[in-house]
C-alpha cells in the first residue's frame, strides 16, 4: 500500500462523512470498503472546528449557551447533517415501520416524522446539556477523543453486522481488511492519557450507546445500513459527552 494509495482513501472517507474540501481523486478511486480505516481521523478535523468555534464564541464573551449551540451548529454543517439524518430515519423506520420490509422502506423515505424528530431534539439537547457542564469550555481534547471514538463504533459495526440490503453506504462498505479498526483504537489510546479514568468511562459509554443500536438493527431490519451506522455514530457521541461532563461537573 503507497502513501498516495492511504492518502486517497482518506479522501474519500472526508469526501463521504463531510462537506469539507478534499480535492478530487485519481483513477482507479478506492472502494467503501477500503476507505472505511479512516472513517474515525475523519472526526478530528471535525472536532476541530466545533472545538474552535466554541473556544471563538467564548472569547468574544458570548454566552455559553450561545457558543455550544454555535459549535454544534459548525459541526452539523461540517459534516452535512449526515449522522443526524441517519439518526433521524432509523428513529422513524424502527418506530414506525410494522415489519422488515417497512422499515426498511421508511428509512429510505427522505421525509422524516414524529420518531426522528423526537430523537434528534434528544440528540442535540444532550449534547448541549453537556457542553454546558465543562467551565470555560470542553477542551479540544474531549472534541477529539468522541469524533474519533463516535467514528470508530461505525467501523466496528461495518465489521460485525451484515448488511441488511444489499446496496446503500452500508453495503458498499463492508468486506475489506480485518484491521481497518486499529488507526481509529489507535488513535483513542494515544489520547486517552489525557482524559485519565474520563477516557475509559467514555469509552464504555459510547460502546454501550453503539451496541444499543447495533443490537435494535439486527433484531428489527437484520444488519447495518447507512442509516444504522449514522444513528451508532450520533448515539456514541451523545453517551460519551454525557460520561465526560458527568466528570466535569
Amino acid at each position: 500500500m503507497t502513501p498516495r494509495r492511504l492518502l486517497d482513501e482518506a479522501r474519500l472517507a472526508l469526501m463521504l462523512l463531510t462537506r469539507l474540501p478534499a480535492g478530487q481523486l485519481d483513477d482507479p478511486a478506492p472502494s467503501l470498503a477500503q476507505a472505511r480505516w479512516a472513517f474515525p481521523l475523519v472526526g478530528i478535523p471535525v472536532a476541530i472546528i466545533g472545538w474552535g468555534v466554541q473556544a471563538g464564541g467564548a472569547s468574544m464573551g458570548l454566552p455559553p449557551l450561545a457558543a455550544a449551540i454555535l459549535a454544534l451548529g459548525a459541526m452539523v454543517l461540517a459534516t452535512g447533517a449526515l449522522h443526524h439524518d441517519g439518526l433521524a430515519d432509523f428513529a422513524d423506520g424502527i418506530g414506525g415501520g410494522r415489519d422488515r420490509a417497512r422499515r426498511l422502506e421508511i428509512m429510505r423515505d427522505s421525509r422524516i416524522g414524529s420518531y426522528g424528530v423526537l430523537a434528534l431534539i434528544f440528540a442535540i439537547a444532550l449534547q448541549m446539556a453537556s457542553l454546558l457542564g465543562f467551565d470555560g469550555g470542553a477542551p479540544l481534547v474531549a472534541f477529539t477523543f468522541i469524533a474519533i471514538g463516535s467514528r470508530l463504533a461505525m467501523v466496528v459495526l461495518i465489521d460485525w453486522m451484515p448488511p441488511a440490503r444489499p446496496d446503500g453506504m452500508g453495503s458498499l462498505a463492508a468486506g475489506g481488511a480485518w484491521n481497518s479498526v486499529l488507526p481509529g483504537a489507535i488513535a483513542l489510546v494515544a489520547l486517552a492519557p489525557l482524559l485519565g479514568l474520563q477516557a475509559v468511562v467514555a469509552v464504555a459509554a459510547m460502546a454501550i450507546a453503539a451496541l444499543v443500536v447495533a443490537l435494535l438493527a439486527q433484531r428489527k431490519i437484520g444488519g447495518q445500513t447507512g442509516d444504522v451506522l449514522g444513528a451508532a455514530q450520533l448515539s456514541a457521541d451523545v453517551a460519551g459527552w454525557l460520561a465526560l461532563a458527568a466528570f466535569a461537573a
